[in-house]
């Protein structure tokens, strides 16, 4: 092993093996339940899809149609269609009828929420 790798371990590993039993039981306590874990985790897993996540950034501030989104993604009216399903099965964008346009938008403030988090963390 190369002298840098071992400072490595050295500097962020334990180099003392403890457990700190009140902060583990603390962690425990704290934990979410695996369904929810399983949800968190699919919700992170859609959305760092690159082109979902063009899909929602476009629909923070206005509802757009299938085409609107197509035009705007530069992807097939059914590649949209497909990630659209995808979104709305895990309730970060819903849809509403006018006619027979169907327009999509955020399902509520929270997805806004994580989104605009999500990029003022990258930008600090």
């Amino acid at each position: 092993m190369s002298s840098s790798r071992a400072r490595l371990i050295d500097e962020d590993g334990c180099q003392i093996r403890v457990v700190h039993l009140d902060r583990v039981e603390k962690a425990r306590r704290e934990a979410i339940s695996v369904h929810e874990l399983d949800r968190l985790s699919l919700t992170y897993k859609v959305l760092g899809d690159p082109n979902r996540l063009k899909i929602v950034m476009a629909l923070r501030n206005v509802e757009m149609c299938v085409c609107d989104l197509a035009a705007f993604t530069g992807l097939t009216d059914s590649a949209v269609s497909h990630q659209l399903r995808r979104l709305k099965d895990l309730a970060l964008v819903k849809s509403r009828r006018e006619g027979q346009i169907i327009y999509y938008s955020l399902d509520d403030e929270h997805v806004s929420k994580i989104l605009n988090l999500g990029l003022e963390h990258i930008k600090e």
